[in-house]
Protein backbone atom coordinates (compact mmCIF):
# COMPACT_ATOMS: atom_id res chain seq x y z
CA UNK A 1 0.00 0.00 0.00
CA UNK A 2 1.34 3.46 -0.87
CA UNK A 3 0.82 6.92 0.67
CA UNK A 4 -2.59 7.33 -0.98
CA UNK A 5 -3.89 4.01 0.29
CA UNK A 6 -3.93 2.40 -3.16
CA UNK A 7 -2.43 -1.04 -3.44
CA UNK A 8 0.29 -1.46 -6.03
CA UNK A 9 -0.10 2.04 -7.50
CA UNK A 10 2.78 4.51 -7.15
CA UNK A 11 2.04 7.81 -5.46
CA UNK A 12 1.57 10.65 -7.92
CA UNK A 13 2.14 14.17 -6.72
CA UNK A 14 2.45 17.42 -8.55
CA UNK A 15 5.32 19.39 -7.02
CA UNK A 16 4.43 22.70 -5.41
CA UNK A 17 5.62 25.47 -7.77
CA UNK A 18 6.11 27.75 -4.76
CA UNK A 19 3.09 29.96 -5.36
CA UNK A 20 0.43 28.28 -3.23
CA UNK A 21 -2.46 30.64 -2.63
CA UNK A 22 -1.49 32.91 -5.54
CA UNK A 23 -4.65 34.67 -6.73
CA UNK A 24 -3.09 36.03 -9.92
CA UNK A 25 -3.16 39.59 -8.61
CA UNK A 26 -0.19 41.88 -9.13
CA UNK A 27 2.11 41.60 -6.08
CA UNK A 28 1.57 44.78 -4.02
CA UNK A 29 5.24 45.82 -3.90
CA UNK A 30 5.57 45.40 -7.65
CA UNK A 31 2.32 47.32 -8.27
CA UNK A 32 3.64 50.28 -6.23
CA UNK A 33 6.99 50.20 -8.03
CA UNK A 34 5.28 50.09 -11.45
CA UNK A 35 3.07 53.05 -10.48
CA UNK A 36 6.17 55.05 -9.52
CA UNK A 37 7.86 53.96 -12.76
CA UNK A 38 4.83 55.08 -14.80
CA UNK A 39 5.03 58.52 -13.15
CA UNK A 40 8.83 58.86 -13.55
CA UNK A 41 10.47 56.20 -15.77
CA UNK A 42 14.00 57.56 -15.40
CA UNK A 43 13.93 58.26 -11.68
CA UNK A 44 12.31 55.02 -10.57
CA UNK A 45 13.79 52.42 -12.92
CA UNK A 46 16.05 51.07 -10.18
CA UNK A 47 13.09 50.69 -7.81
CA UNK A 48 11.00 48.79 -10.32
CA UNK A 49 13.92 46.45 -11.11
CA UNK A 50 14.41 45.78 -7.39
CA UNK A 51 10.70 45.00 -6.96
CA UNK A 52 10.71 42.84 -10.08
CA UNK A 53 13.68 40.84 -8.83
CA UNK A 54 11.69 39.64 -5.82
CA UNK A 55 8.42 39.02 -7.70
CA UNK A 56 6.47 36.28 -9.37
CA UNK A 57 5.65 36.77 -13.04
CA UNK A 58 3.15 34.98 -15.27
CA UNK A 59 4.63 33.69 -18.51
CA UNK A 60 1.86 33.07 -21.03
CA UNK A 61 1.66 29.83 -22.96
CA UNK A 62 -0.56 29.43 -26.00
CA UNK A 63 -1.57 26.52 -28.20
CA UNK A 64 0.42 26.21 -31.42
CA UNK A 65 -0.85 24.01 -34.23
CA UNK A 66 1.44 21.02 -34.77
CA UNK A 67 -0.03 18.82 -37.50
CA UNK A 68 -3.13 19.06 -39.65
CA UNK A 69 -4.97 16.16 -41.21
CA UNK A 70 -7.58 16.29 -43.94
CA UNK A 71 -10.80 14.33 -43.52
CA UNK A 72 -12.70 12.45 -46.22
CA UNK A 73 -14.73 15.64 -46.74
CA UNK A 74 -11.51 17.51 -47.62
CA UNK A 75 -11.69 19.75 -44.55
CA UNK A 76 -8.62 20.32 -42.42
CA UNK A 77 -8.69 19.19 -38.78
CA UNK A 78 -6.18 19.69 -35.99
CA UNK A 79 -4.20 16.51 -35.50
CA UNK A 80 -1.89 17.81 -32.79
CA UNK A 81 -0.96 20.98 -31.02
CA UNK A 82 1.72 22.04 -28.58
CA UNK A 83 1.86 24.66 -25.85
CA UNK A 84 4.55 27.31 -26.22
CA UNK A 85 5.75 30.44 -24.46
CA UNK A 86 5.31 33.61 -26.51
CA UNK A 87 8.15 35.48 -28.15
CA UNK A 88 7.53 38.89 -29.67
CA UNK A 89 9.68 40.21 -32.54
CA UNK A 90 10.32 43.95 -32.33
CA UNK A 91 10.63 46.35 -35.26
CA UNK A 92 14.41 46.02 -34.97
CA UNK A 93 14.17 42.21 -35.39
CA UNK A 94 15.13 41.34 -31.83
CA UNK A 95 13.06 38.84 -29.86
CA UNK A 96 11.49 39.38 -26.45
CA UNK A 97 9.81 36.93 -24.10
CA UNK A 98 6.47 38.14 -22.78
CA UNK A 99 5.60 38.06 -19.08
CA UNK A 100 2.83 39.62 -17.02
CA UNK A 101 2.51 40.84 -13.46
CA UNK A 102 -1.03 39.50 -13.04
CA UNK A 103 -3.86 37.66 -14.73
CA UNK A 104 -5.72 40.89 -15.51
CA UNK A 105 -2.93 42.26 -17.73
CA UNK A 106 -2.38 38.82 -19.28
CA UNK A 107 -6.09 38.53 -20.14
CA UNK A 108 -6.08 42.03 -21.64
CA UNK A 109 -3.36 40.85 -24.01
CA UNK A 110 -4.84 37.41 -24.81
CA UNK A 111 -7.72 35.90 -22.84
CA UNK A 112 -6.93 32.42 -24.21
CA UNK A 113 -3.32 32.38 -22.97
CA UNK A 114 -2.60 30.25 -19.91
CA UNK A 115 -0.48 31.71 -17.11
CA UNK A 116 2.59 29.86 -15.85
CA UNK A 117 3.77 31.44 -12.58
CA UNK A 118 7.56 31.69 -12.26
CA UNK A 119 10.02 33.82 -10.30
CA UNK A 120 11.22 36.80 -12.35
CA UNK A 121 14.70 35.26 -12.43
CA UNK A 122 13.32 32.15 -14.20
CA UNK A 123 11.46 34.32 -16.72
CA UNK A 124 14.71 36.19 -17.47
CA UNK A 125 16.63 32.91 -17.80
CA UNK A 126 13.96 31.59 -20.18
CA UNK A 127 14.22 34.74 -22.30
CA UNK A 128 17.97 34.26 -22.68
CA UNK A 129 17.64 30.51 -23.35
CA UNK A 130 15.14 31.27 -26.12
CA UNK A 131 17.58 33.70 -27.74
CA UNK A 132 15.56 36.76 -26.74
CA UNK A 133 17.23 40.11 -26.16
CA UNK A 134 14.58 41.30 -23.72
CA UNK A 135 11.86 40.40 -21.27
CA UNK A 136 8.75 42.53 -21.89
CA UNK A 137 6.53 42.77 -18.83
CA UNK A 138 2.86 43.77 -19.27
CA UNK A 139 3.08 44.51 -22.99
CA UNK A 140 -0.65 45.39 -22.98
CA UNK A 141 -0.28 47.73 -20.01
CA UNK A 142 -1.09 49.32 -17.78
CA UNK A 143 2.67 49.98 -17.43
CA UNK A 144 4.85 48.10 -19.92
CA UNK A 145 8.41 47.45 -18.80
CA UNK A 146 11.30 46.28 -21.00
CA UNK A 147 14.18 44.51 -19.26
CA UNK A 148 17.20 44.10 -21.52
CA UNK A 149 20.98 44.22 -21.68
CA UNK A 150 22.80 44.16 -18.32
CA UNK A 151 19.49 44.26 -16.44
CA UNK A 152 18.27 41.08 -18.16
CA UNK A 153 21.64 39.39 -17.59
CA UNK A 154 21.77 40.38 -13.91
CA UNK A 155 18.17 39.34 -13.26
CA UNK A 156 18.71 35.98 -14.98
CA UNK A 157 21.96 35.31 -13.12
CA UNK A 158 20.36 36.03 -9.75
CA UNK A 159 22.80 38.80 -8.99
CA UNK A 160 21.99 41.29 -6.25
CA UNK A 161 20.73 44.68 -7.36
CA UNK A 162 22.33 47.48 -5.39
CA UNK A 163 20.37 50.74 -5.47
CA UNK A 164 21.82 54.06 -4.35
CA UNK A 165 19.46 56.96 -4.96
CA UNK A 166 18.32 56.67 -8.57
CA UNK A 167 21.29 54.56 -9.69
CA UNK A 168 21.51 50.81 -9.72
CA UNK A 169 24.17 48.20 -10.40
CA UNK A 170 24.10 44.42 -10.48
CA UNK A 171 26.58 42.82 -8.10
CA UNK A 172 27.89 39.37 -8.89
CA UNK A 173 28.39 37.19 -5.82
CA UNK A 174 31.91 36.15 -4.87
CA UNK A 175 32.85 32.72 -6.20
CA UNK A 176 32.88 30.10 -3.47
Amino acid sequence: MDETGAVGEPSRRIPDPGFAGDTGAVPSGLAAALAAYAADPQGSRAGVLAALQASRLLVPVVAVLGEVEHGADGLAHDKSSDMAAVLLRGNDGRLALLAFTGTESLSAWNPEARPVPVPAQVAAQSALQDGAAALVVDVAGPTPLVVEGPDLQGLAAGWRLAVVGERAAWIRPEPE
